[in-house]
Parts: structure tokens; C-alpha cells; sequence
């Protein structure tokens, strides 16, 4: 459990840490004062200052921030040349939206760690056989496990489109399947008899067997990260609009009065990190890049105390042509923390009852897989 709680911390650190450093770079790149860069929540438990940024060390192990000369309000400011709230729109939009921009990257770096090591996938064109269900009719037929098949009565097959089409057509009719096996290192062309059923058992589908157009490749260890670089934006991507789309259905569920269903907090996280270090690094490599992604979403959403909320007052800005005025905008955003604060305490309390009913981490994971 102890190790468990560290590799948590550990990975929350990393991924708030990224986020905070893109943060500290733009706002250095952009002439802003950083007064600090902490590890950690504070309060502070050392701290040493070097140039004019103090960087520290907090009580609460874990994530960290980045605090910015002039952010919080202009009776603060020494120096007003160096002060974010005194920079133009466009420098302010890049130092909000650098920290979500990081996420994305270190998502695509550790897609890209899996991939270099994992090997890519890829379309064969050819549907192989990875398993025949007990007693259906291809096992009946005498279809095995590693066959590949070409064709479905005259016709060819190259896709799951063209398979899925071709079995549906040919329910209950006796048909001639075409497939490629390997014998001794030779390669025979043998043709089966099958029948698909018109109602097969959950799970079996028609011939009863479970194939895959797909292969690992393993390209040159030197092409590898370019493979992976591009694999890795791609899953990104894919994560981000999944997420995005969630989110989509959990807020138009919200307004037809549904309750939220499998949403979970710091408890679900730290269950499925805590599962996923045990299938090994690179499965916790993959997960970390799936959480910097729901990391860079929400923290765009344009809520009051997120990266979205405070480039939404930038917007509002731009249209107006007057700045917001600090305090009501400090106001606003500490009224969105307390929200969040207690969204938060209601979930985990919520995930604390869901993983004391049932039994422990194993049944907290089945019960949000459900």
C-alpha cells in the first residue's frame, strides 16, 4: 500500500509539475516576474531563491504552482513592467494556455514511450484467426487458430467491413471459406465448409471465431520514437475528443436530471494507478498520458479558477476593451475554487463509500467498469 500511495503521488506530481512548468517557461519567455516555482502545497518547507524566483519545497508531497508577479491583484505590483496583469492579452492567453499545452505533450511523449517499446500497430489487409469457440461451426469445420482468410465463397476479404458483410449474407447457407495455413513452414490454401448461424450464442458471432486484421511492427530502434511520436498524437487526440465527448454527455445528462454516472475523484485515480503499476511500466506509462490528457481538458474548460476561466476574462477583455477588474476577478475565481473544493470532497466521499462496499480495490475498478 505504502508503495502503491508513492508511485500515486508520484505520478499526480509529474503531471502538475509539467503543467506548471509550461506556466514558468512562457511567463520567463515572456518577461513576466516569477516570484516562485514550489513543489508541493504549501505551507513551505524550504525554500532557497535563485535570481528573483523562489523555488520550494511544500508540506503536502505532491503537484506544485506557479506564482506570478501581479497575478493575484495590482496592490501587489513593485514592478509594474514585469507584472502578468500589465502584459498584452496575447502574452497573458499564451502563460494560461501553456500549462494545458504541456499535458498534451507529455501525453504524446509517454504514447510514445509505449509505442517505441511496445511496437506499432498495423493494417495487414489479411483477417487471421485468433481464436475458434468450442464446438461452433468452424472449429466443427476444422478451422485452427493462426489461419488467414482470403475468401468467403467467391468473394474476397481484406477488411472486418467486407467480413462483417459477406458472414451476414451468407446466415444459414453452406458456404465455402478460402484460407491460408501454415504447415511445416509451408503455406497451403484449404477450403472449408461452414455454415454461419442465424443465431449464434452471445459473444461467438456466426462461425464462432475471433479474428484480427492487426500486427505488431517492430521497426528500426532509430525510426522508432518517430513512429512513436506520431502513434502517440494520434492517441492524444483520440483521448481528448473521448473525453471531450463525456464530458459533452454528462453535462446534457445533468439538464435532462440523470444522475452523473461513473465519474470518480483522487480515490479512482490512485485505485487505477495503483492497478496499472502492477501490469508493469509501460501500462503505467500509458496511463499517465491518458490522465495528462483529462488534465489539459478540464483545465480548458472556461470555469472560474481554471486555466479556461481566467482565458475567458482575457476574452471578455478582448471584446470589451476593458480589463476586468482584478478583485472581482480574484473574487470570482476563489468562488470557483470553493466549488470545485466541494465537487471534489463530494466525490471522493462518494468513491470512499463505493471502495469500502466492495471490498477493496479490485471491486472499486469492477464497479466503475460496470
Amino acid at each position: 500500500m505504502i508503495v502503491s500511495i508513492l508511485i500515486f503521488l508520484l505520478v499526480l506530481s509529474i503531471l502538475i509539475l509539467v503543467h506548471e512548468l509550461g506556466h514558468f517557461l512562457v511567463a520567463r519567455r515572456a518577461g513576466i516576474k516569477v516570484e516562485e516555482f514550489g513543489f508541493g502545497i504549501p505551507p513551505r518547507l524550504i525554500g532557497k531563491k535563485i535570481g528573483e524566483t523562489i523555488y520550494s519545497i511544500n508540506w503536502l508531497p505532491f503537484g506544485g504552482f506557479v506564482r506570478l508577479h501581479g497575478e493575484q491583484g495590482e496592490e501587489e505590483i513593485t514592478d509594474p513592467r514585469r507584472a502578468f496583469s500589465n502584459k498584452s492579452r496575447k502574452a497573458r492567453s499564451l502563460v494560461v494556455v501553456a500549462g494545458v499545452i504541456m499535458n498534451f505533450i507529455l501525453a504524446i511523449v509517454a504514447f510514445a514511450i509505449v509505442y517505441s517499446f511496445s511496437g506499432i500497430p498495423r493494417d495487414t489487409g489479411k483477417l487471421k484467426v485468433i481464436d475458434v469457440s468450442t464446438g461452433s461451426p468452424a472449429q466443427v469445420a476444422g478451422m485452427v487458430v493462426g489461419d488467414v482468410i482470403t475468401k468467403i465463397g467467391k468473394d474476397s476479404v481484406t477488411s472486418s467491413d467486407d467480413f462483417a458483410g459477406k458472414i451476414a449474407a451468407a446466415k444459414g447457407k453452406l458456404t465455402v471459406f478460402e484460407v491460408q495455413r501454415t504447415l511445416s513452414g509451408q503455406s497451403l490454401t484449404v477450403k472449408i465448409s461452414i455454415t454461419p448461424r442465424e443465431n449464434p450464442p452471445e459473444g461467438e458471432g456466426p462461425i464462432g471465431i475471433t479474428y484480427t486484421t492487426m500486427e505488431i511492427y517492430y521497426p528500426p530502434a532509430w525510426q522508432r520514437p518517430f513512429y512513436g511520436i506520431y502513434y502517440g498524437f494520434k492517441d492524444a487526440v483520440y483521448w481528448g475528443e473521448t473525453i471531450v465527448l463525456g464530458l459533452w454527455g454528462l453535462v446534457t445528462g445533468l439538464f435532462k436530471g440523470q444522475i452523473p454516472q461513473g465519474v470518480s475523484g483522487p480515490v479512482g485515480i490512485f485505485a487505477v494507478t495503483t492497478e496499472a503499476a502492477k501490469n508493469g511500466i509501460l501500462t503505467l506509462i500509458n496511463f499517465v498520458g491518458i490522465l495528462s490528457v483529462n488534465l489539459a481538458i478540464l483545465n480548458i474548460l472556461p470555469f472560474p479558477a481554471l486555466d479556461g476561466g481566467r482565458l475567458l476574462f482575457i476574452g471578455i477583455e478582448a471584446v470589451t476593451g476593458r480589463k476586468v477588474s482584478p478583485r472581482v476577478e480574484g473574487t470570482i475565481h476563489n468562488i470557483g475554487m470553493i466549488i470545485l473544493l466541494m465537487l471534489l470532497l463530494a466525490i471522493t466521499i462518494g468513491d470512499i463509500r463505493r471502495l469500502i462496499t466492495s471490498g477493496g480495490i479490485q471491486g472499486f475498478l469492477n464497479s466503475m467498469a460496470k
